[in-house]
């Protein structure tokens, strides 16, 4: 489905008259079994989106605890390929919940462009957000993503002025990623007010869904960014859970998957119900 499950579930959160809750994990983080469910168990819990990061060896727009979660994932020989499997094994038990893929450009380079974004669609993945491709690169995979039927999601920061959303959206879709600081994620928390107010600004120039994320790691946090935001983002937050779930030699102990799908479950009640 691409584009179109996205635009379905931002035009269901409207209705409801609430934000979104996007989550992040890794793929394979700490292994493929207890990745895959965690994966599965996020909508119930109450993931509206989910982001799925594809582990890279240089995640350098990502703070400690994702870069963490990647060595974990490859340390036990996580690819794109088995990320996609892991997608396709998703889909098999839901049809209706988005599903993005974030990371870097590198790993969808050396698969072939154009194969992984046939494989990207059969899998059952619906937009991508690359870090580390800005809008001057559109045509090396956001122009072919388009074309393909998925969604390609560009990020906005505190220093974006309206000419350069212009350019970020001009090949971007699906909904926009407002990054709340400036800076890695899961380093530092945002204020409220600007970011508030670049959105403000944002909306007057374009109506495309605005998420926010970077920073959010509470649902407290994730409460206040809702009351105006279409979506919030969670990651580092979730990954600190697996993370502080292994054991040494970074097994999964008994309770990490339900102690991730407990905390969903908390930010999933403090966004949908900031607005009441």
């Amino acid at each position: 489905m691409g584009t179109e499950r996205i635009e379905k579930r931002f035009e269901a959160l409207k209705a409801e008259s609430h934000a979104g809750l996007v989550t992040f994990t890794t793929a394979g983080d700490p292994d493929y079994d207890k990745s895959l469910e965690i994966l599965k168990g996020l909508p119930e819990a109450g993931a509206d989106i989910i982001e799925l990061g594809m582990p890279f060896s240089d995640p350098m727009a990502d703070g400690p605890s994702i870069q963490e979660a990647s060595i974990r994932a490859l340390k036990n020989k996580m690819t794109l390929s088995k990320t996609l499997e892991m997608v396709r094994s998703f889909r098999e038990g839901d049809v209706e919940t988005p599903i993005i893929l974030m990371g870097y450009y590198n790993p969808i380079y050396i698969y072939g462009v154009d194969r992984f974004l046939e494989d990207a669609l059969e899998a059952g993945i619906d937009g991508l957000i690359i870090v580390d491709l800005p809008p001057e690169e559109d045509n090396e995979l956001a122009v072919p993503a388009k074309n393909a039927g998925l969604a390609m999601i560009h990020l906005a920061t505190p220093t974006t002025d309206k000419k350069r959303l212009g350019q970020i959206l001009e090949n971007g879709s699906g909904f926009l990623y407002y990054v709340t600081i400036a800076g890695i994620t899961g380093t530092a928390k945002p204020d409220l007010t600007p970011v508030k107010e670049a959105l403000d600004k944002f909306r007057t120039v374009s109506d495309i869904p605005m998420a926010v994320g970077f920073g959010i790691k509470s649902p407290e946090d994730a409460a206040r960014f809702a009351e105006f935001a279409d979506a919030v983002v969670v990651g580092s937050a979730i990954v600190d859970i697996i993370k502080n779930n292994l054991t040494q030699e970074n097994v999964a102990n008994s309770e990490l998957e339900g102690r991730v799908l407990s905390f969903v479950k908390e930010l999933a009640l403090g966004v949908k119900s900031a607005r009441k």
